[in-house]
């Protein structure tokens, strides 16, 4: 129905009403009198009319939605009709000196039971489930009796076309057990929800808590795991009541959710100042956390970003999401194909664009792959890291962030050994640079290239099985994004030679994380079946963010610590890197790599017994 129909049914609805009211109430009050020769009924009823039509568009009566009316458009229609009911009274008074009181009591009483009535009619036939078959619609345990949940029921209730019925409502406050939303039962607490999905047949778990943590939703969804239920989580309420989402948008439970914290929120301002109109270069821009770094720094509106990366297609990727998600941005985009390894082309590129900060992200991470080539580990992420740090120094970087990884700790592996020296670069520059030197350490990230969830997924997809090396073997997980805002907040933290460490939450066991995947995507462990192929080399069971010696209790900010993380001494550390570059054997490479990062440096040889080539000491 159109505005203007609906507008002039309202109308017409309305006038009938008020112009009968009053003469019901006479007739009833004096049904001996002819209420027709009452020239002041008759006036009263005229002026009810007038006055009545004037509320109603000044409160908006003809032009609600009704058919989502609530108890606080029912107090509007009271306050409209007691003004018309008062108008007419003091007319009433001004011509007669006296005013029918019980008649315009009942007319008060009419008006209200009527007008409220037509418009409880017109909810009524709104609600459909009042009127609807409800024997093929999915049936839904709702978590959360607050105004989420009744949100939600609401939407569910109203939906056009449904596809749910909300059965029962589990919630912890003991003050609302037994209580009812709309006809739906508040059945008992989440600990109940195992019995009451069997007892009900519940087949889909919807989560109407907006504003629940991580670790609420892992508290949740670890109870929810144990029934066959499929579990849904009610959007943000920012992005309900900014209209991206309507209420009964659910979205699936995401890996991500279930890591059991809050991510971790930002000092906008701090960071706004080092990226806000300066000119920022990330290398390995093209990959998980390149990429994604890009997109966390474009909101800070950059003067320029410069997309280094050695692959064209993945540079080629991120430039163009860029160009679409910001079109209108001033921020000039500059794609730069080049190997970090290449040391002249690394000075190049800094001396051409003066980078106020530059966030390092190139590297080589994949442990096993690493092991067979450890050469390239060390070439790619021990001095690839040097070319860039030593390009920052050399033309006046201000800030310079190293992405490192949890690997580096005690590694027992080249990849993580080569990024503890990479390390080590970096704080040893950062005590004789006016650059700001920094490194984060990062544990798995979620997503990323040759991680395990999407590994798992595409092994789910295929029928399993999920392969797990180890039932016992741990990982701390974070997301992309986190991963990201860390390496901005660093940057604008960093004062010099810092290694800063999110603080992770506990560590997570993979076949755990594999079982989750398993349950989220719907499937049972009869259906997808685990096996275990045995730690591969390199691998530890678990791994540490910070030594015991390097660990501070005390935050800098929120959930991000710094390590005191120890390097060699300068001279040390240009001889390994000598030493490092003379070494032609791969299995040597590897075995004084993983030595030296374990704090062996007694293994470094004394500077006259290397002969270095000029090409060489260049290099070093």
């Amino acid at each position: 129905m159109s505005y203007q129909k609906r507008y002039l049914l309202f109308f017409t609805i309305d006038s009938c009403i008020v112009l009968s009211a009053i003469f019901i109430s006479y007739w009833l009050l004096h049904p001996t009198l002819n209420v027709y020769d009452n020239k002041l009924i008759l006036l009263s009823a005229i002026t009810l009319l007038i006055s009545h039509h004037i509320a109603a568009y000044f409160f908006h009566l003809y032009d609600r939605m009704w058919s989502v009316a609530s108890v606080r458009e029912l107090l509007i229609i009271c306050v409209a009709v007691t003004i018309s009911v008062m108008t007419a009274s003091f007319m009433q008074y001004i011509i007669n000196h006296d005013v029918y009181f019980r008649v315009m009591m009942v007319t008060w009483m009419l008006h209200i039971i009527l007008i409220g009535g037509s418009r409880f009619i017109v909810r009524m036939l709104n609600d459909r489930e009042s009127f609807r078959r409800v024997d093929n619609l999915k049936r839904v345990l709702i978590v959360g009796a607050g105004q989420g949940g009744a949100m939600l029921i609401r939407n569910l209730k109203r939906a056009p076309n449904p596809e749910y019925r909300p059965v029962a409502i589990v919630d912890d406050d003991p003050k609302k057990q037994h209580l009812k939303i709309l006809d739906v039962t508040v059945k008992g607490t989440t600990r109940d929800i195992p019995e009451i999905v069997k007892k009900y047949n519940i087949e889909e778990i919807f989560i109407a808590i907006p504003s629940l943590g991580r670790f609420g939703i892992k508290s949740i969804y670890d109870r929810c795991a144990k029934t066959n239920a499929k579990v849904k989580i009610m959007p943000n309420i920012e992005d309900v009541m900014t209209g991206k989402v309507s209420v009964s948008d659910m979205k699936e439970v995401n890996i991500e959710d279930l890591l059991g914290r809050d991510e971790v929120k930002l000092d906008m301002n701090a960071i706004s100042k080092k990226l806000t109109n300066k000119t920022i270069l990330i290398t390995g821009a093209g990959g998980s956390i390149g990429s994604e770094i890009c997109r966390q720094v474009m909101n800070f509106n950059p003067k320029k970003l410069i997309l280094l990366g050695h692959g064209e297609n993945s540079i080629y990727t991120i430039l163009m999401e860029l160009k679409e998600k910001h079109g209108n941005s001033q921020t000039e985009l500059i794609p730069v194909i080049a190997d970090i390894r290449d040391r002249r082309r690394m000075f190049e590129i800094v001396k051409q664009y003066k980078p106020d900060v530059i966030y390092h992200a190139a590297a080589h991470k994949h442990v096993p792959l690493m092991e067979y080539n450890p050469t390239e580990a060390v070439e790619n992420n021990i001095f690839g890291t040097k070319n860039v740090a030593d390009a920052a120094h050399e033309y006046g970087v201000k800030n310079f962030v190293m992405i490192s990884t949890d690997k580096a700790v005690n590694p027992t592996n080249v990849m993580g050994a080569s990024k503890r020296i990479a390390e080590m670069v970096v704080q040893d520059l950062a005590k004789r640079s006016n650059t700001n030197f920094a490194a984060v350490r990062f544990g798995n990230v979620l997503g990323s290239r040759g991680s395990v969830v999407p590994r798992f997924k595409a092994q789910i997809a295929k029928g399993g099985p999920v392969t797990v090396t180890h039932p016992d073997m741990t990982r701390y997980f974070m997301t992309i994004p986190e991963a990201s805002r860390l390496v901005l907040q660093a940057g604008a933290l960093a004062k010099g030679g810092e290694v800063f460490v999110l603080d992770m939450g506990e560590p997570v066991k993979i076949v755990d994380l594999a079982r989750n995947l398993i349950h989220l995507s719907g499937f049972t462990e009869d259906e997808i079946k685990i096996e275990f192929t045995g730690i591969r080399p390199g691998e530890k069971m678990y791994e540490e963010l910070l030594n015991p010696e390097e660990i501070q209790e005390a935050s800098i900010f929120p959930k991000i610590h710094v390590g005191k993380a120890h390097c060699m001494e300068h001279h040390q550390l240009m001889m390994l890197l000598g030493q490092l570059k003379t070494l032609k054997n791969p299995d040597e490479i590897k075995r004084i790599t993983i030595d030296v990062a374990n704090k062996k440096w007694d293994l470094v040889q004394e500077q006259d017994e290397i002969h270095y080539t000029p090409t060489q000491l260049s290099i070093i």
